[in-house]
């Protein structure tokens, strides 16, 4: 789908952490403004380390001008790590691409941005599945993933102080 804005959206990977982490941060704080209260969002910094750290990172960030306006990332989950699989009883054998953020600037949501980003970041994937998390609080977010391909295989607390989420899994290339 091409979104109405005239954006350029740029590939990153894990060599570029230090030239993109701020950019990351700030878009961030802009979509989550409203909730950055919670002690939970501010800890996006260390998340943004912990994914770029991992050599396969894989980012996509769209620029209006200059400025960055949203972004997609995540990470190849890890063989014999890829927890979504105990919400399922027979899981499919396969690789699992796991898409941990999506962040579009408040000024340009309803744009079709999210689905760009998302479709820029999963289309190039080599995995054949795509599992991410979705507060439970809202059920909106998680039905336009349900519209992207997306469906709910169970619920997930990653963290004591994290919000219930909603476990999705997609086939990769997304319909």
């Amino acid at each position: 789908m091409e979104t109405a804005l005239m954006v350029d959206v740029r590939r990153f990977t894990h060599a570029d952490l230090p030239a993109i982490r701020q950019a990351l941060i700030d878009v961030h704080a802009d979509a989550y403004t409203d909730a950055m209260d919670h002690e939970f969002n501010q800890r996006f910094p260390w998340f943004v380390d912990h994914w770029g750290g991992n050599p396969e990172f894989d980012c996509v960030i769209a620029f209006d001008g200059d400025s960055p306006v949203g972004f997609a990332y995540g990470a190849p989950a890890s063989a014999h790590r890829e927890w979504w699989r105990e919400h399922m009883e027979a899981p499919p054998r396969s690789r699992t691409f796991a898409y941990s953020e999506l962040a579009v600037r408040t000024g340009y949501r309803k744009t079709g941005l999210a689905q760009h980003l998302t479709r820029e970041l999963l289309d190039a994937r080599a995995e054949d599945l795509a599992v991410l998390l979705v507060d439970t609080e809202h059920p909106r977010v998680q039905a336009l993933y349900e519209s992207w391909g997306f469906s709910k295989v169970g619920e997930r607390q990653p963290f004591p102080d994290s919000p219930l989420f909603a476990v999705m899994l997609a086939e990769l290339p997304l319909l």
